[in-house]
Order: structure tokens, then sequence, then C-alpha cells
């Protein structure tokens, strides 16, 4: 038996849907499954943050799910928190066609720290754990040279090339600090980082989602919009 969780599911013929999963150890894997008719139907299971068992079947890429059943109770995500998964189900979706076999438990993770309280940290790792597993994220720990990140000085990203050391007050580029750099790559953002980290993290993902916007970005704009709108 399999683990995952469905990121995205859309009808197939009349009882059936294919659902694009992040399965433990497999990654990205699209599948169709039977959801049924009527009072005993899989329809309620078959969602996004629903932790689900399953088997797999099929030679193909599009598989065959089968004897899927709950995990656990569905992850209750609420408020800001869960427009934050279905930004990170829409990233998955756009970013990987197939792999991501690393991804399940950092985006597990994400999902049950979401669920406790939003926290922007926790997209940024599963951004970071995502260009990982594409190899499109550079390194935080050692610059262009090969010299570790040192936490006093200040870096530029150069594409392809990493981050380089520059001196104080070096004209308009945009810079990252050596600290916020370390604390990134252990894991241990604080609430100064995030502005920079999420720069970082909207750069290096450009070139994998192309130009076509992100709907959930767009969705938590709308949302943020309203509550400002109502509180005034």
């Amino acid at each position: 038996m399999e683990r995952g969780y469905v990121l995205h599911s859309r009808p197939y013929r009349e009882t059936s849907v294919i659902a694009n999963l992040l399965v433990d150890g497999l990654g990205r894997v699209d599948a169709v499954v039977r959801v049924g008719s009527g009072k005993r139907n899989l329809k309620s299971i078959i969602q996004p943050f629903q932790p689900l068992i399953f088997s797999l079947t099929g030679r193909s890429e599009l598989k065959t799910m089968t004897q899927v059943e709950p995990m656990s109770p569905a992850i209750p995500l609420t408020g800001k928190s869960l427009y934050a998964g279905i930004y990170l189900n829409e990233l998955m979706i756009r970013t990987l066609q197939h792999g991501g076999e690393s991804l399940f438990i950092c985006y597990h993770k994400a999902l049950m720290a979401l669920a406790r309280e939003f926290g922007e940290a926790q997209l940024r790792y599963v951004e970071m754990s995502l260009l990982k597993e594409l190899g499109a994220m550079p390194s935080l720990e050692h610059d262009g040279h090969g010299k570790e990140i040192e936490p006093t000085l200040n870096y530029q990203y150069l594409v392809e090339q990493g981050f380089w050391p520059v001196a104080d007050g070096a004209g308009k580029i945009r810079i990252w600090s050596g600290a916020g750099l370390q604390r990134f790559a252990q894991g241990c953002l604080i609430e100064e980082d995030l502005p920079a980290a999420k720069g970082l993290m909207r750069i290096l993902l450009q070139p994998l989602l192309g130009e076509k916007p992100l709907l959930s970005r767009a969705l938590f704009a709308a949302n943020l919009s309203s509550v400002n709108s109502n509180q005034s």
C-alpha cells in the first residue's frame, strides 16, 4: 500500500476522476480512481489535505488507484493556512510532471504546521525542497567560489553561478545577508528573513512556472483585500 495526498482531481467519465497525487517515495503520480456514486462513493475523501492509503496498478504513466482509505482525519486548514495549502498544491502540479520522490514528508510536515498556525516560513521550506528536487536550488552554504557563506557578509545572486560576496553599499543590486542565507539553509528563518526568502524563491521558481500566473496567489491576494476592507 502507498500513502499520499491528492493535489488536484478532475472528472473522468461518469463515476471516476483523474487524481494528481503526491505519493511517499514516488512523488507526482497521476491516477484514475473510480469514486462511484450514491451514499458509498469516495468523493468525500478524494480531496486535498486528506491523507490516504491506497494501491497503484498499471504500467503506463496514468495509473489506476484502488483500495483507497483515509489514513487519518483530513488536515484542518482554515483562513490563510488554507490558501497556503492551495498554493503548495498548485505549485507542485505546475512544476512536477513526474518525480519529486523526496517531497512527501516535507509537504506533510508543512500541512501539519499550517494546521496549528499559519507561518510563511513553512511555504519557503517546501519551495526550497522542491527546487532541490528539481536541481534548481543554489547552495545556501557555499558561495560561487566554493567558500562557506559568512554571516557577516552580504551576497548577490547570479543565475547559474550562485551567491557572490559584495561590498557594503554596492550600488542598487539586490543583496541577501549571509546570516539570513545560513538560517534558511538550516530551516531556522526568523521574521526579518522572510521578505528576502520570499523574493529569492520567486526568482528561482519563475523559470519553472513560466509566464502563466498562479491562480492561488491571486486568490490569496483577493482574500486579504476582502479581509482588510471588512476591517476598515
